[in-house]
């Protein structure tokens, strides 16, 4: 009976669990594996990818056949293989910067992000995390895609007034600034997506800063339209890759640097609320 109460009294030992930090890189692995996961990661990628392509290509080819006719349409009387070749970029510049809404934004329209706030308490780390995932993947899809385009493109229109090769001056500036302009978005989508917490919300600003303002800016006096319209972040963004430039549009540094402005701003804005609200 003694014996039987000494093994029954004996204290159990449990194993120790081993001691998990939140560092930097484990929190970039997790926002790298969640972003993966998700089939909407998948679908839209490929989409902005065979944007960048595809118009590209049609673009070529619309200009080919306007030089063989003799009827040249004047949007593309003076383009280059460089300019036709990235044609596609506006619309693939909407497929990226909705996926980063969705990055971030989708986490809180599923509640996800309690979660994620949970595994990292100090917050910033997962919005600076998304944006440089997300921002890198946006990079590396924008200038796979321009120099897959400008590769077929500028075969389409040899011989032609258009026709460039890689060794042309600005060609490789153009086509890596293209890429780096995608990639920001991709940055400015994701900051939108935890700046408004709605897929819908973002979305509408996302939309609003790179389409419908440029157009409304048109309404304005035209002395008005000068001094504003080179700073306004898709029209920066244009001049990171234009091949050339005039006293209307900004240097391709001078656009980078106002994109990059712009960029800091809604990230800015994102890490305030982030800190300062509740999930």
């Amino acid at each position: 009976m003694s014996t039987l109460t000494a093994t029954a009294e004996e204290p159990r030992t449990t194993p120790a669990r081993p001691a998990y930090r939140v560092t930097g890189r484990r929190v970039l692995s997790s926002e790298w594996a969640k972003l993966w996961s998700l089939r909407s990661t998948w679908i839209t990628l490929g989409l902005g990818l065979l944007f960048l392509v595809a118009f590209g290509l049609i673009s070529a080819s619309r200009y080919k056949s306007g030089i063989n006719s003799g009827h040249m349409d004047r949007d593309f009387a003076d383009s280059t293989a460089v300019s036709l070749s990235l044609f596609g970029t506006n619309f693939a510049q909407l497929a990226l910067g909705v996926l980063g809404v969705l990055v971030t934004a989708g986490e809180y329209s599923t509640g996800m992000i309690r979660s994620t706030l949970a595994a990292v308490p100090r917050r910033l780390p997962v919005l600076w995390s998304k944006a440089a995932v997300f921002g890198l993947v946006a990079l590396v899809v924008g200038m796979t895609g321009g120099f897959v385009a400008f590769l077929f493109g500028s075969g389409i229109v040899s011989g032609t007034p258009a026709a460039m090769s890689f060794s042309h001056a600005g060609v490789l500036r153009s086509l890596l600034g293209a890429g780096l302009y995608l990639g920001l978005v991709g940055g400015i989508g994701t900051a939108l997506g935890a700046l408004m917490r709605s897929v819908a919300g973002g979305i509408s600003v996302l939309v609003a800063a790179l389409m419908l303002i440029p157009g409304l800016i048109s309404l304005l006096p035209s002395s008005w339209q000068d001094d504003i319209a080179p700073y306004l972040p898709s029209n920066a963004g244009q001049a990171m890759f234009a091949l050339t430039h005039d006293s209307t549009t900004l240097s391709p540094g001078a656009g980078l640097l106002v994109f990059l402005c712009w960029t800091a701003l809604a990230l800015g804005g994102a890490a305030y609320r982030l800190a300062r609200t509740d999930a």
